[in-house]
């Protein structure tokens, strides 16, 4: 058999090094595309240490969202009227303001969390001083104060006529969501304002759910907090009953769990003190979601049945379990301290 030639031997040769580089090539472009580089990492990181975030309502909620903002980069503005509550914004990274307004100036996303919905307005539209007199118009305000629906409604188009985009995000996740950065966001707005909002949402939270347009966030919100009144009471009731009768809440807690009577309040915040180590029920009922605010979301509730027509008697029937237990003081405990309305009938 004749040897190649060297002519094919050279030829050969530069086919298999054509081959390695084209590899080597294709393996740099494929790793720049799943690990970002370098250069992206650090373009990311100016990006939000650049982008400037209003934060205004500092309180078991919103204080915990601005911390973490500012731990992921942002440059935080954080306003309250509570001078303790500024005290520790600027200890977790945020500067503080002497106003809504110095904070809202020049700022690239303005987040508000608030009481009620006249407060939203107020801060935004028709107060002494309003916001939407200074925002610039590429900026988005991102309300996640749970009010209702039509106030929404009227500060986004309050906001459209001075050209600044607003969008309702109320939240869920109660306290230790917040501070996690593990919270539900539930937004009404266009869909490019959304897009607009994801990238600072998703750093307080793990869940950003679109529900369509302008107020629609709110009403899914009530429409959450309504059923979870309704479970809660129900969990309560139960385990109350099992008690009674000589169970163990934890044992029976867990065949609930495990069988068709499973839900939230047994999964992650039990009613009875005890059997979950960190839920409120274990803390006194401290901390966690206030049955004052149940009472509001559930007000906001029967708002919204009575404008579509729906019928909620179980909604109604937990509103008044849960305006009763105020009635006996107990309007800043935790709304799973409902348990306790059962127990004093005993």
């Amino acid at each position: 058999m004749s040897r190649p030639s060297n002519k094919l031997l050279s030829m050969s040769c530069w086919l298999r090094r054509g081959k390695r580089a084209l590899w080597r090539i294709f393996t740099k472009l494929f790793l720049q595309t799943i690990f970002p580089t370098q250069f992206t990492v650090n373009f990311l990181t100016r990006t939000i240490k650049m982008t400037t975030v209003a934060f205004i309502g500092l309180g078991n909620m919103g204080g915990p969202m601005a911390a973490n903002l500012a731990k992921a980069g942002f440059n935080v503005r954080a306003f309250d009227l509570s001078d303790q509550a500024l005290a520790t914004a600027k200890s977790q990274g945020c500067e503080v303001a002497a106003s809504a307004r110095v904070a809202a100036t020049d700022a690239d996303f303005i987040i508000s969390m608030l009481p009620a919905g006249k407060h939203v307005r107020g801060l935004y539209v028709d107060g002494d001083e309003p916001l939407f007199d200074v925002i610039k118009k590429s900026a988005l305000v991102i309300d996640c104060s749970t009010i209702d629906a039509d106030t929404a409604r009227s500060v986004a188009a309050a906001g459209a006529e001075k050209g600044v985009g607003f969008v309702d995000a109320p939240v869920s996740g109660g306290v230790g969501g917040a501070q996690a950065g593990t919270l539900s966001f539930i937004v009404g707005g266009s869909a490019a304002q959304f897009e607009q909002a994801k990238p600072v949402l998703e750093v307080m939270g793990k869940n950003i759910f679109h529900a369509g347009d302008h107020g629609a966030g709110q009403v899914a919100k009530v429409c959450n907090n309504m059923l979870l009144s309704i479970l809660m009471a129900g969990t309560c009731e139960a385990i109350n009953m099992g008690v009674k009768n000589g169970l163990d809440p934890a044992v029976l807690s867990e065949i609930m769990k495990q069988s068709s009577g499973g839900n939230w309040a047994l999964n992650v915040y039990n009613p009875y003190p005890g059997v979950m180590e960190n839920a409120p029920a274990s803390k006194g009922y401290q901390g966690g979601f206030q049955v004052d605010l149940m009472i509001k979301d559930l007000g906001l509730a029967m708002d919204v049945s009575q404008q579509s027509a729906s019928p909620v008697p179980m909604g109604s029937a937990a509103r008044s379990l849960f305006t009763l237990h105020k009635a006996g003081g107990n309007g800043k405990l935790d709304f799973s301290s409902l348990l306790q309305f059962y127990q004093d009938k005993e």
